[in-house]
């Protein structure tokens, strides 16, 4: 979103060139439009919601099960501190058997150990 922020073109192109469905647990959304009505102002997250009214970009919901996993996962990684968002996106690709999530937060998600794989691939590289 911010075009002066140095990852802005990779991750631009990352999501230009994506062929896969977007996928997004619903707790970032409150995390982005947070982060980008304080840093850019009030419309910087109106593309975001444009993306989610078109169907390109898909939310979900958290269910009873993904909720107690967050749970564990905050308490287990709480020396990090894992938080809620990072870990409803771990639970989101664990559900969703995915292998690859796009983040630049390698602290986190190099850490963390997932059910359904070793490691998760990040993206962009």
């Amino acid at each position: 979103m911010d075009r002066a922020d140095p990852d802005h073109r990779a991750c631009r192109e990352l999501l230009e060139v994506s062929r896969e469905p977007l996928v997004v647990p619903a707790p970032v959304l409150v995390e982005v439009d947070w982060l980008s009505r304080s840093r850019l102002g009030p419309l910087a997250f109106d593309a975001v919601l444009s993306s989610v009214g078109s169907g390109a970009l898909s939310v979900r919901d958290l269910d009873l099960e993904d909720w107690a996993r967050v749970r564990y996962l905050c308490r287990a990684y709480a020396d990090l501190p894992l938080g809620l968002v990072d870990a409803s996106v771990v639970v989101c690709a664990e559900r969703l058997q995915e292998r690859t999530i796009a983040s630049l937060d390698r602290r986190h998600f190099s850490v963390v150990r997932q059910l359904h794989v070793p490691s998760l691939g990040l993206v962009p590289g």
